[in-house]
């Protein structure tokens, strides 16, 4: 049985573990799917390389109320996915082989790896090793709902809608967060006849309240959106899939050509029989302390595994904080997630750090709040949003911002000073006014909604 000072399950953020300072480890890394993880091969990189495409797509109908008479032609799906895949599956491959040919103290395991016991792995490939260090970084897979006869109707999740062989007439969209949110807009801009369905009364609702009110009221003036709706039964058809539902009104039924499952993604702990040897929390995500440790103390987890956060962002910041450990282990560094933003890339776009309105009230913290539209500063009135803004919350007393919402165009990028000041502990009457503000540009979006807070 063959003995490895580490290995490393996953190769998404995992993967960037194994450094120079590491060169004298014996080191196995262990995958069970395609090399570089959920972000590259089926999440954020490809899904925003289509949601710029959309944008594109979306650009021509948004032209009118500004004065401009613009068409789309055509929309070449084999063409835009081609495109995407081209790019992308070259660098995974690209990045196995790396790791297979060319480090030499690295030995790369393709299978489903699960645990025999704290320090024993079967890697799924025949063989059975073991390890002094083991960093579990398996990522996710989406979640499937129970659905009476869901199995029979070919039905798509997002690791699979991206390569369709061409662009249905009409989908349907099972969930109601940023997932789903997102490929509603990249399918509707696309031309297709996109109905999304959600359990709950808003969409995007973990967002701040009025945020999540915001993108509900345009969303539905974009797509056939079912609120408090149950799907009961799914069944194949003719010509595609319908969908049994149970709402406010009783049962209905909705059909299309193909159906997407997008309620959320679960932590693949299950498949690593994980819970042979370190604790779980009830969702089963990984249990890690501030160091990133298990646990069990030489077993250290990371992202989408263990973390509250499905982000690229965190996982690669998480990645830095377990090499730094392995490498330190009198001088470990705890992770950082007091300030994490998000962003939802659809349309409107939404940017989010720090508090909700809805959690400072339910933590009983003392706050005020500011908001400013789009449509009050300059370059909105150039662009015609009607319906943006950003919301601010922040400590009456000190003016340290507690946390921010932003729903309009390019609300992902307006955000990062926000993010900036809030980490670095900047009040918002230094922002505000110890600075520069480009005239007319989008930042002075927060500019304004720092200024208008009404602070002690």
């Amino acid at each position: 049985m063959r003995h490895f000072d580490l290995v490393i399950i996953g190769t998404g953020s995992g993967n960037s573990i194994p450094n120079d300072a590491m060169a004298g480890w014996q080191i196995a890394i262990l995958e069970k799917g395609t090399f570089g993880g959920t972000c590259l091969n089926v999440g954020c990189i490809p899904t925003k390389m289509f949601v710029h495409t959309a944008d594109q797509a979306a650009a021509p109908a948004n032209a009118k109320k500004l004065g401009v008479d613009a068409h789309l032609d055509a929309v070449h799906w084999p063409e835009i996915r081609d495109r995407i895949f081209g790019r992308i599956d070259p660098i995974a491959e690209g990045g196995r082989n790396w790791r297979a040919n060319e480090n030499a103290n690295v030995t790369v395991y393709e299978g489903t790896a699960r645990f025999v016991d704290a320090h024993t792995i079967d890697t799924g490939t025949g063989e059975t090793i073991t390890a002094d260090r083991i960093v579990i970084a398996a990522g996710s897979r989406p979640t499937v709902p129970d659905i009476a006869d869901l199995d029979t109707t070919g039905f798509h999740t997002s690791d699979t809608i991206m390569r369709l062989e061409e662009l249905p007439e009409s989908l349907i969209i099972v969930g109601s967060g940023f997932i789903a949110s997102e490929f509603a807009h990249v399918f509707s801009s696309f031309g297709v006849d996109v109905t999304l369905i959600a359990r709950s009364n808003l969409l995007l609702r973990h967002e701040d309240l009025e945020v999540a009110e915001r993108f509900t009221e345009v969303a539905k003036t974009k797509w056939d959106v079912r609120l408090q709706r149950k799907t009961t039964r799914a069944e194949k058809t003719a010509n595609g899939v319908r969908l049994h539902l149970e709402g406010p009104d009783g049962e209905e039924t909705v059909e299309a050509q193909q159906l997407l499952i997008a309620v959320g993604r679960q932590p693949n702990s299950d498949l690593l029989d994980a819970g042979k040897v370190v604790e779980l929390h009830e969702d089963g995500r990984v249990k890690v302390d501030e160091f990133q440790r298990t646990s069990q103390e030489h077993i250290l987890a990371l992202g989408d595994i263990s973390s509250d956060y499905q982000l690229k962002h965190v996982a690669n910041h998480e990645a830095k904080v377990v090499q730094h450990n392995l490498l330190h282990p009198d001088d470990r560094i705890k992770s950082d997630h007091r300030f994490v933003p998000a962003a939802v890339f659809s349309s409107p776009q939404i940017a989010s750090v720090g508090l909700t309105e809805e959690q400072a009230k339910a933590r009983g913290i003392r706050y005020v709040t500011a908001s400013q539209a789009y449509a009050s500063i300059a370059y909105g009135w150039a662009m015609e949003d009607r319906t943006g803004f950003a919301k601010l919350l922040a400590d009456p007393a000190t003016g340290q911002l507690l946390g921010a919402h932003i729903i309009g165009p390019q609300a992902s990028t307006v955000i990062q000073p926000l993010i900036q000041a809030m980490s670095f502990g900047l009040d918002a009457k230094t922002m505000a006014r110890g600075q520069y503000w480009i005239h007319p540009a989008m930042p002075e979006l927060v500019e304004n909604a720092l200024l208008n807070l009404p602070l002690d």
